[in-house]
């Protein structure tokens, strides 16, 4: 357990330090290349909806932002069955973490079964308070770990490798380097950036806007 801790604190030390150079750029054009915007981080994508879809909603988020979990608690539901589920929207979400514990948190998700990380996200938003928001972090993360399918081995195995911790940062990185992203949550709507969390009728009246 030494040495996880000891890994934790450099994970979000790494995370912190990393974020505070990428913040310091100055906001791009409020429109990025799609083509650029669509190139997969080193660990793949997170999509949902259909290929074709005629239009791509690209969210950077981090799972420690409150205006993310409420994003997700109040607009993700409805956005999925209207638009999503019924072919509208190809959906992205990529981490963004903007701390330590996000960044940890990032890595368990990318740690779980695949099929699982959407389920897992959703559930780290809905609960986000009982472990993002404590005096003991890794404590209160490997509790809550242990409710998704974690035993105290993976979830340390998880957080020791600085492979997925690099990756999970390149996808930061490049957000904020090539796209101008500085906060989050944060929405690409067929390349048009638009930070902030939004209700489902002001996400809905821009995505109508591209059918």
């Amino acid at each position: 357990m030494t040495q996880t801790r000891r890994q934790f604190l450099k994970t979000t030390a790494l995370a912190s330090a990393a974020f505070g150079v990428a913040a310091s750029f100055p906001a791009l054009a409020q429109s990025v290349d799609m083509d650029d915007l669509l190139v997969p981080g080193p660990l793949g994508d997170k999509i949902l909806g259909e290929e074709n879809a005629p239009v791509t909603v690209v969210e950077y988020a981090s799972m420690t932002c409150g205006h993310c979990a409420n994003f997700h608690k109040n607009t993700w539901k409805p956005l999925k069955e209207q638009y999503v589920d019924t072919g509208k929207v190809r959906f992205i979400f990529r981490e963004f973490p903007l701390d330590p514990v996000s960044a940890a948190a990032f890595m368990l998700a990318r740690c779980a079964p695949a099929e699982k990380y959407f389920e897992i996200v959703d559930t780290m938003f809905e609960n986000q308070r009982a472990w993002a928001f404590t005096d003991n972090p890794y404590n209160s993360l490997l509790d809550f770990s242990k409710q998704i399918g974690f035993t105290q081995e993976s979830f340390e195995e998880c957080l020791t490798n600085q492979g997925l911790l690099d990756a999970v940062n390149a996808v930061r990185d490049r957000a904020a380097n090539e796209f101008g992203v500085s906060s989050t949550p944060t929405f690409f709507i067929n390349g048009a950036r638009h930070p902030g969390a939004m209700s489902i009728d002001q996400m809905g009246a821009l995505i109508d806007a591209e059918l």
